[in-house]
């Protein structure tokens, strides 16, 4: 039941672990994976919430997080 909720756990720690330590040390690729992280964190928050409405208290903080970064990925392309 929650295979798919993991893999997109790990996909959206993954890419936002990447897109974090390119945008600190300045490389010019960062920028690139704003929009990708955008992406996987939205559809990680997506599928939380399903799991969340079901009483997985877990599930609700993960897509709280989610949300969170990427409304800040969003402010970082703004910007």
């Amino acid at each position: 039941m929650l295979s798919r909720c993991i893999k997109l756990d790990l996909d959206c720690a993954a890419i936002c672990s990447l897109t974090a330590t390119l945008l600190a040390r300045g490389s010019e690729h960062g920028h690139h994976l704003l929009k990708e992280c955008i992406e996987v964190c939205n559809a990680c928050a997506e599928e939380c919430e399903k799991h969340a409405s079901m009483g997985m208290e877990h599930c609700r903080t993960c897509a709280e997080a989610c949300r969170a970064c990427a409304e800040a990925c969003n402010n970082h392309i703004n910007q």
